[in-house]
């Protein structure tokens, strides 16, 4: 399994990516494998502002949708293009081309309580 030690981590299985006060945002590997194959991606918040653990968009895999929570709060600036014709990017590469939004952060020092990779190690077992 594959857990970048340069992110950050939610408990809802979000990672995150902090440049500046911008943040790239995206399901873990682990969270993929849990969904199986993922079919489709809606994400129809951009230009929201929305507060951490709000729901941003949902992904639908074969099997299930599932909700995807913002890891902290912000607005929404981009939707990956990619997803919408390729949503299985999010299967073969979570933390690259599959990367799901990119958001304005409102205060970049909540990324720090996030789960770092040891930690959502313990989480996921």
């Amino acid at each position: 399994m594959n857990i970048p030690a340069a992110l950050k981590y939610t408990k809802d299985h979000e990672w995150i990516k902090l440049e500046g006060n911008i943040a790239t945002i995206g399901i873990t590997d682990f969270a993929q494998g849990e969904l199986g194959d993922i079919v489709y991606v809606e994400i129809e918040t951009v230009g929201k502002n929305l507060d951490a653990e709000a729901v941003f968009g949902t992904v639908e895999a074969v099997k299930t949708v599932s909700d995807l929570f913002l890891p902290v709060s912000g607005t929404i600036n981009e939707v990956n293009p990619a997803l919408s014709g390729s949503p299985e990017l999010v299967n073969s590469d979570p933390y690259g081309e599959g990367w799901m939004i990119k958001m304005t952060v409102s205060n970049p020092a909540d990324v720090e309580a996030l789960l770092d990779a040891e930690g959502y190690k313990t989480l996921i077992g």
